[in-house]
């Protein structure tokens, strides 16, 4: 099994599974070969992902997302005293 968790213990995903956790895009071109890839076949579909980089991990830079700023500078957030 090829999963994008945290986290991995013994039978997560199933009695006596094998578990390789991976990024989403290793994982992504796992599941289009059905298998994990060699360095090179990665490599090969990590040219294709550089490509769309700025429009795939956009929403990884939430300070330049125009609603997620809004919500941050409008949150209510208590301050606890020790």
């Amino acid at each position: 099994v090829v999963s994008t968790s945290t986290r991995n213990f013994p039978n997560r995903l199933g009695d006596g599974a094998n578990v390789y956790l991976a990024s989403a895009e290793l994982a992504a071109v796992a599941s289009i070969l059905g298998r994990l890839p060699s360095v090179e076949e990665y490599m090969v579909y990590a040219k294709e992902i550089d490509t769309m980089a700025a429009d795939v991990y956009r929403y990884l830079s939430f300070d330049q997302i125009a609603e997620f700023r809004e919500a941050a500078a409008n949150a209510n957030i208590p301050v606890v005293q020790a």
